[in-house]
């Protein structure tokens, strides 16, 4: 049964169709195709429809990846739809928590710098209003809590014990 990881940005046009697009090319540089389905989502609506901003797409460029995908807005149902529902910062959290107000879905929502390796960064800085380096300090910090967050938590899920 595949694993459905879902990143929630602000207007899901930077930082999570490019988490979700980093984690697809970590997922198929492993093959492992299939077992992990991911999708990205924002807690506002301003851009629904829209591409992935385009400095953030030449950003990615630079490291051979290609963002594609289309803004969406975060629905309820998505607390049921995915195993994983990942912030990439506080607010968002926040957000997303007070669409469940009982707290049903908590086990399944985190931190997207929960699974940095070696940023210590706690928050995905939202690059929309800064220059070029900020949309790339935001890739390298997506690829490091990207391949963390399959080490620490698809990967033991994969490997199987004999008794």
């Amino acid at each position: 049964m595949a694993t459905h990881v879902l990143f929630v940005c602000l207007g899901n046009i930077c930082r999570s169709p490019s988490a979700e697009n980093i984690m697809n090319y970590l997922i198929q540089q492993r093959q492992w195709s299939g077992q992990i389905i991911c999708d990205s989502a924002g807690t506002a609506s301003y851009h629904i429809g829209s591409p992935p901003d385009r400095r953030m797409a030449a950003a990615a460029k630079t490291y051979g990846l290609t963002l594609t995908g289309r803004a969406r807005q975060f629905q309820t149902a998505d607390f049921e739809r995915f195993d994983w529902i990942l912030a990439m910062d506080r607010q968002n959290f926040r957000d997303i928590q007070a669409l469940d107000p009982d707290g049903r879905y908590a086990h399944k929502l985190r931190m997207m710098c929960d699974y940095c390796r070696t940023y210590p960064d706690q928050e995905v800085p939202d690059p929309y209003y800064g220059g070029p380096e900020g949309f790339t300090y935001v890739i390298d910090l997506l690829m490091d809590a990207c391949a963390g967050f399959l080490e620490q938590v698809v990967e033991p899920s994969l490997v199987v014990t004999g008794d």
